[in-house]
């Protein structure tokens, strides 16, 4: 089997970043398998439509938390 033939699953962690897992491979710890496996190249095609802000989730809910505390501020 070459690598082209391998399947792959995207997976997830807290922090809604993504990556590729081999299929058949345990998960590691933090992270969760989204959708069914495929090929590489589908599956970072994949990422590609999923992934469309690179922020980490703590950092994106921090700068709202910051904009939305300096709108009721503003005056």
């Amino acid at each position: 089997m070459t690598d082209t033939d391998e399947m792959y699953v995207v997976v997830r962690n807290d922090e809604e970043q993504y990556s590729i897992w081999r299929s058949g491979r345990p998960v590691p710890a933090g992270w969760e398998p989204v959708g069914e496996p495929a090929s590489r190249d589908d599956c970072l095609a994949r990422i590609g439509e999923l992934w469309t802000d690179m922020r980490p989730a703590s950092l994106r809910a921090a700068m709202s938390a910051s904009a939305a505390e300096q709108g009721t501020h503003s005056g």
